[in-house]
């Protein structure tokens, strides 16, 4: 499999968010490209796609909302058009433990993003695929939900030690795991501008002076709840 530009992670680092929604995103790029530790972008920006799933009782959700210290978020990532045939899928599983994080990815087969998508396709598929067994268990017992998609800048200090991204022009579909999917029913957030500052865990002593330089909120925002929110309740 082609490398696409995923990040894979080995082990736990830092992501701080931040709710941008006094400034428009020409104004954030340019707090960004005039920081002191001179970020730049390693490549260009794209749209990222993700269909998320959880299990019947959401615990995912709930687990995001009620703060748990260990919580977890599984979706298929992919990059560029939301519909069609989807080349490179990425299965992600998120994992947090209190303020870090972790990931861990799996390459899938491409598949086709339509209205017939459902919980039943999404299981042909993972008999293709050469996954653990217990993982392949794990996934057999979650159903679609959630299907997001924003527009990405991706930035990064020349050593590389922090990296920043930038969402604008996020929206939410429901995702109905069990008849297929239309993708009618959709949320948008139109002013919501989402900044990630992320860095490994011993990078944390310089990166309040890195977040300082930034007049954001911190926030405790999470794009899979946002979503869920949006287009059910």
């Amino acid at each position: 499999m082609q490398d696409q530009g995923y990040t894979h992670l080995r082990t736990f680092r830092y992501e701080r968010k931040f709710l941008v929604e006094e400034l428009m995103p020409f104004q954030v790029e340019a707090l960004i490209r005039q920081h002191p530790r001179l970020f730049r972008s390693p490549y260009p920006a794209r749209f990222v796609n993700n269909l998320y799933l959880d299990t019947p009782d959401m615990d995912n959700y709930y687990d995001n909302v009620n703060g748990a210290t260990q919580r977890r978020k599984v979706r298929v990532r992919w990059y560029g058009e939301p519909f069609g045939e989807i080349a490179y899928p990425i299965l992600e599983i998120k994992i947090k433990d209190g303020m870090v994080g972790t990931k861990h990815t799996y390459p899938l087969p491409s598949f086709c993003m339509e209205t017939h998508f459902c919980d039943r396709a999404f299981l042909r598929m993972l008999l293709e695929t050469d996954l653990p067994t217990a993982l392949r268990q794990d996934l057999r017992g979650l159903n679609m939900v959630l299907f997001n998609r924003y527009h990405r800048h991706y930035y990064a200090t020349h050593d590389g030690t922090f990296r920043l991204t930038v969402d604008t022009h996020l929206v939410f579909y429901k995702a109905n795991g069990r008849f297929g999917n239309h993708f009618a029913h959709h949320q948008e957030n139109a002013r919501g501008l989402i900044v990630e500052l992320k860095y490994m865990n011993e990078q944390e002593p310089q990166a309040n002076r890195v977040a300082g330089y930034f007049p954001f909120r911190v926030t405790r925002n999470s794009k899979y709840v946002e979503g869920i929110e949006r287009v059910y309740f």
